[in-house]
């Protein structure tokens, strides 16, 4: 086992036992993290990717997830600029804690520079071009009363074209019946 390979493993170990109980940690694989910093009504996650070569090599950071959408661009930009020079000082250390953490006691500073407006100027943008793409619902074939009841007559709706269980049984009582009995001599 390499001594990246080590490293890992024991900063895995100790992430779990870190985050051991936070629902805002989250290990997605063995070498994918996320961590959802939440403050007031605005939030996001930030996700921690290594590398095979990690810890002396920076981690890949990751704030383009779904959950994210409605961050600013100068937000994001901003949260890797931290991420990024926080990752300058620990290469060659464990630093996903370190990273996850550096966040946490800039989050407010962050999250200031999120503004409602524009995130409901996007918004706007975005229900304004739907509406101009709106398609009609193509119109189903409107059957009359009767044709509807010969329909389910022939079984082509409800069975799907199948008729009943023993639609060509023969009666046998009736069958039996109709010939004569002839007694043998």
């Amino acid at each position: 086992m390499s001594e990246d390979a080590e490293q890992q493993a024991e900063e895995i170990e100790v992430l779990k036992s870190i985050y051991e109980g936070d629902e805002n940690f989250k290990q997605v694989d063995a070498t994918t993290y996320q961590y959802k910093y939440i403050e007031g009504d605005k939030s996001f996650v930030l996700e921690i990717k290594w590398g095979p070569t990690y810890p002396t090599e920076k981690p890949k950071c990751n704030l383009e997830i779904f959950y994210n959408q409605h961050l600013l661009p100068s937000v994001k930009e901003k949260i890797l600029t931290i991420v990024d020079a926080e990752a300058e000082q620990w290469v060659g250390c464990a630093m996903t804690y370190t990273l996850f953490e550096c966040l946490k006691e800039k989050v407010v500073e962050i999250l200031s520079e999120q503004t409602e407006e524009a995130v409901v100027v996007r918004v706007e943008k975005i229900a304004i071009d739907d509406q101009t793409e709106s398609k009609k619902p193509e119109k189903k074939e409107q059957l009359t009363k009767a044709q509807k009841r010969r329909a389910w007559d022939r079984a082509e709706i409800g069975r799907a074209g199948e008729k009943p269980r023993g639609w060509d049984w023969v009666d046998i009582v009736k069958h039996l019946s109709q010939a004569p009995h002839q007694p043998s001599s």
